[in-house]
């Protein structure tokens, strides 16, 4: 199918609500875009269990998952990269000797290892509950992406493993931890590339440290009003707060609605 552009939203703080919700408004204006034969398509660093009530919401069923780990194309998985078991049970063992806790994510499950002060921080900072605590997780499931939750050691982990693993800052407690060649941007290019979407013309909205590869990928890149200043300046467009209609204002922008 040959659509006549295709949209990239980031999810917290940009197509979201702050309840992690999608907005009515929002939703009529996803239905638009699909009346216009415009392909909408999430980019977030979270997994497809987290976030289920959005995704039903938004209806969106095209969707770049966990920072570019697992990619899906009308609910149907077109890219999956599994992050070694003995890689994971190397950075499981530091983590322990540390005090810090890991993340484990796919797109059905995801668990933690133990319960800390920081985990319950970054948890509480994305309106998200503790996961069940699950060490051994790892072992039985295949991994996506790691949640490294150290606010205090995370420059410790990248030194270690940064010619195996990408690293997002994702907030003051934690590091989302991929494929050391996968980020949005390469989720982006993954897709255009296995649906052959060449020639058509892409838009990208973020407003964190991770959406900064997105932008790199994309022909129009629009910060939200609540982005922080680097994602900013890396902008073509900057357009109003995700609480204050912004996804609508950079749509009618470039005549996307």
């Amino acid at each position: 199918m040959t659509y006549q552009a295709l949209v990239f939203f980031d999810l917290d703080n940009t197509l979201l609500n702050t309840r992690l919700r999608v907005e009515e408004n929002i939703q009529n204006a996803l239905t638009g875009l699909r009346e216009n034969n415009i392909l909408p398509i999430i980019s977030t660093g979270r997994s497809p269990a987290e976030i289920k009530i959005a995704l039903k919401q938004s209806n969106i069923d095209t969707c770049i998952f966990m920072n570019g780990a697992y990619i899906t194309y009308k609910n149907r998985p077109i890219y999956r990269g599994q992050i070694d078991t003995k890689l994971i049970q190397d950075i499981y063992e530091r983590a322990e000797r540390n005090g810090d806790a890991l993340g484990f994510y796919n797109e059905h499950k995801f668990r933690i290892t133990r319960e800390t002060k920081s985990a319950r921080q970054h948890y509480r900072a994305f309106n998200s509950p503790l996961p069940i605590i699950d060490p051994q997780f790892y072992k039985n499931n295949i991994i996506y992406m790691l949640l490294i939750i150290a606010d205090k050691n995370y420059k410790y982990y990248s030194n270690i493993y940064g010619n195996q693993l990408n690293f997002f800052r994702t907030s003051s407690y934690s590091m989302d931890t991929v494929l050391k060649n996968e980020s949005k941007q390469s989720g982006i290019t993954k897709l255009i590339d296995a649906m052959n979407f060449k020639d058509i013309p892409t838009y990208a909205f973020g407003d964190g440290i991770n959406d900064l590869p997105m932008f790199k990928a994309v022909d129009h890149s629009i910060a939200m009003g609540n982005s922080i200043e680097t994602v900013k300046k890396q902008a073509e467009y900057i357009t109003t707060k995700n609480t204050e209609g912004g996804i609508i204002q950079g749509l009618h922008h470039f005549n996307l609605l």
